[in-house]
């Protein structure tokens, strides 16, 4: 009964959230800027991230990610992006460069047609949402450039409503973990990685250095429903306030269920990435964690965050570890949301990149013109 439910709550919501997925007009070109005979060029290199510490979760464990860096380039304006790899998701380095290199972006003459230029993207090969992303990212930073504003601003949000970020704490020994808490020191939330069979452990070791509000991501690390369950009243006893991604996503029956039960919200993150995936979440999930790695970069992201909110679904912006490039391009985003997990750049050693700062724990944003580094 509860899957029939959901399939015609599914249907029901495809033709009212067709008015948001309509193809927006492409961007119009502002200041009055002439678009001349230049040409899009595409350049990119590959880059590794070098983790502070060894980034343990529910399935793997890693102490560098893969990275490719682009810039696009128009009229002697460059606009930067990145995509970010970790091995779970099946790109890397080769994959990056054999998709890119199919990426043929001269045949473009006006910047301000995104549109056309990230469907041409999107259209070259299925899969590949990270490197998708690093052109999607360098196309907005782009336009933010000859627009002269950041996309917060093009967009019409206020950039004093940033919310306060998670600064993520990977499973590892207690000592390790303690540590990790006491270097979060400047953040107002922390966001604990849990699997099964450790959870109260690395809960009680927060707990020893900290009360700080918590969010946990279990990564599909729990199986069991009634045990998902028991968890939930057991972490909202110690102050954390949402669950991300507690049971595989191939389990929607029983995640709907704890969804009904659980006293904090549940949210998705493997099983959301692209649009179609926020309706499938709608009915099973309290609401969606949206990565521009997954979803191919801030077009589709700006899209599923006012898809989700006309379901009435709480959002959250996350990452993976990034430059501070990524981050910046997501922290555009992050005067919409419920929460904001943008503490990728925070995690690496070799960040080359300068853009958006945290303040008081909180996302401060720049008035750099574009995705908010500084030139």
């Amino acid at each position: 009964m509860k899957q029939s439910r959901r399939e015609f709550l599914g249907k029901s919501i495809a033709a009212g959230a067709a008015a948001t997925l309509i193809k927006p007009f492409n961007i119009l070109a502002g200041n009055n800027r002439k678009m001349g005979n230049s040409k899009l060029v595409l350049r990119f290199k590959p880059y590794t991230l070098k983790l502070k510490h060894v980034f343990t979760i529910a399935t793997y464990s890693r102490s560098t990610t893969p990275v490719m860096l682009t810039e696009i380039e128009y009229d002697g304006v460059v606009g930067h992006g990145e995509a970010s790899m970790p091995p779970y998701l099946g790109e890397s380095h080769k994959t990056a460069i054999e998709f890119l290199s199919k990426v043929d972006l001269t045949q473009f003459n006006d910047p301000f047609e995104t549109e056309d230029i990230l469907d041409y993207v999107d259209g070259i090969a299925p899969g590949n949402p990270a490197a998708k992303a690093s052109v999607d990212i360098a196309l907005y930073d782009l336009v933010g450039k000859l627009l002269g504003k950041p996309w917060v601003k093009i967009w019409g949000y206020d950039e004093n409503k940033t919310p306060y970020i998670s600064f993520t704490i990977g499973i590892d020994k207690p000592e390790v973990v303690r540590q990790k808490v006491k270097e979060a020191a400047p953040y107002k939330i922390l966001k604990v990685k849990l699997e099964y069979g450790n959870d109260k452990q690395m809960i009680e070791t927060v707990r020893s250095v900290s009360n700080k509000p918590i969010t946990v991501d279990v990564n599909q690390g729990w199986k069991d429903k009634h045990y998902a369950l028991d968890m939930c009243h057991w972490l909202k006893e110690r102050g954390v306030e949402f669950v991300e991604q507690p049971m595989p996503k191939n389990q929607p029956d029983d995640i709907a269920w704890l969804t009904e039960r659980s006293p904090l919200p549940i949210m998705a993150d493997e099983a959301v990435q692209r649009i179609p995936d926020v309706i499938k979440a709608y009915g099973v999930y309290s609401g969606i964690n949206i990565k521009l790695m997954k979803c191919t970069g801030m077009r589709e992201a700006h899209k599923m965050l006012n898809l989700a909110r006309s379901l009435g679904m709480k959002v959250m912006i996350g990452c993976m570890t990034e430059t501070s490039c990524g981050i910046s391009a997501a922290a555009q985003l992050s005067p919409q949301v419920d929460w904001a997990d943008l503490d990728g750049n925070l995690l690496i050693s070799n960040d080359p990149f300068e853009g958006v700062k945290i303040v008081d724990g909180k996302i401060k944003l720049n008035n750099y013109p574009g995705i908010g580094l500084k030139p």
